[in-house]
């Protein structure tokens, strides 16, 4: 309900000076809200450039401070480890993910072993990075299977917990993952590992650079929308979001980000549960580039994170975590 009326009130006022809007405003950002995603590749003393996402890297294992550091500068709270795994090492079942020398293995072990528990680490639970047909679960008679997927993404959780892994985030989108997950998990005494579950994680367009960036562009066969959701529906992810918490899920994820706004502001207000944010590869990529060219000013990428919290979430998941107290600034 609006009170007042012009021209007693005017809400140009409030908006004068700068000191004013600060005092009136209602959405802010701080570090706090941001998780980084570091991508992983073999071998030795490499920083290696992503063509489609501008000033993202991949990093071997040894060059890792390098971007962790600038995450604990920043004040993250967490990093996200996604890798590009060799072509040799993937096959149809994704065996590579229940390899304890992998790169996500690796990477957890070194971030703990060198920062104990200055940041969280958060991995993602789903066979995509490491299957040679690209997509998050097993395949037979050319359906996505889910059950048993299910006991693979299982076996890939323990083992990225007992790495020492902080929040295991299954992305996968298979049904009943996160209570199977979260019953395996307290069964040998992983009761405080976190499940931030990728709940309404959409089949979309805003993938691609992400997949150039893990190398599973090429080798994807057909589409996910088996079991990613429908960009159409939102009462699908209220009932998607429903059964992760009543599976366990501790937060839940909301995948593209800014085309989702909606979906994010309806979980938070019907839930009342932890909500991320994912801004994707292909929001950001988007951005970067269009301000390289001039069409936008820098003060878009500002912009386009408030909304995340404006919209409800929690944290958000984005390129731009490296560079935050800038941004912010």
């Amino acid at each position: 309900m609006i009170t007042g009326k012009y021209p007693a009130l005017r809400l140009r006022r409030n908006r004068k000076n700068s000191w004013s809007r600060k005092l009136i405003q209602e959405n802010t950002l701080s570090s706090n809200d941001f998780i980084l995603p570091i991508f992983l590749i073999d071998g030795s003393n490499k920083k290696e450039s992503i063509t489609s996402m501008p000033d993202v890297y991949r990093y071997t294992i040894n060059r890792l401070a390098q971007i962790v550091d600038k995450a604990i500068d920043n004040g993250l709270p967490m990093v996200a480890l996604f890798p590009k795994t060799r072509n040799s090492l993937k096959n149809e079942i994704g065996s590579e993910s229940l390899n304890e020398n992998n790169l996500v293995c690796k990477a957890i072990v070194e971030i703990k072993k060198r920062y104990k528990n200055q940041i969280g680490i958060m991995c993602d639970v789903a066979l995509d990075p490491y299957t040679s047909h690209g997509h998050d679960g097993l395949i037979k008679s050319n359906q996505i299977i889910n059950d048993e997927t299910i006991k693979v993404l299982i076996n890939q959780s323990l083992l990225q917990a007992e790495m020492g892994c902080d929040v295991l985030a299954p992305s996968d989108m298979m049904d009943g993952r996160v209570g199977e997950i979260r019953k395996a998990l307290d069964q040998v005494g992983y009761q405080n590992i976190q499940i931030l579950s990728y709940a309404a994680k959409y089949a979309s367009s805003f993938y691609g650079p992400f997949r150039d960036a893990v190398g599973s562009k090429g080798s994807l066969k057909g589409d996910k929308k088996t079991y990613q959701m429908d960009f159409r529906n939102t009462d699908e992810a209220l009932r998607e979001v429903a059964l992760d918490v009543k599976e366990g899920a501790d937060m839940v994820m909301v995948k593209p980000g800014m085309p989702y706004l909606d979906i994010i502001k309806s979980i938070k207000e019907k839930f009342k549960i932890p909500v991320f944010a994912y801004q994707v590869s292909g929001e950001y990529s988007l951005i970067s580039h269009a301000i390289k060219k001039k069409l936008i000013n820098e003060d878009a990428i500002y912009e386009s994170l408030v909304a995340f919290k404006r919209a409800g979430a929690n944290a958000i998941v984005s390129y731009y975590a490296d560079r935050i107290n800038k941004i912010i600034k």
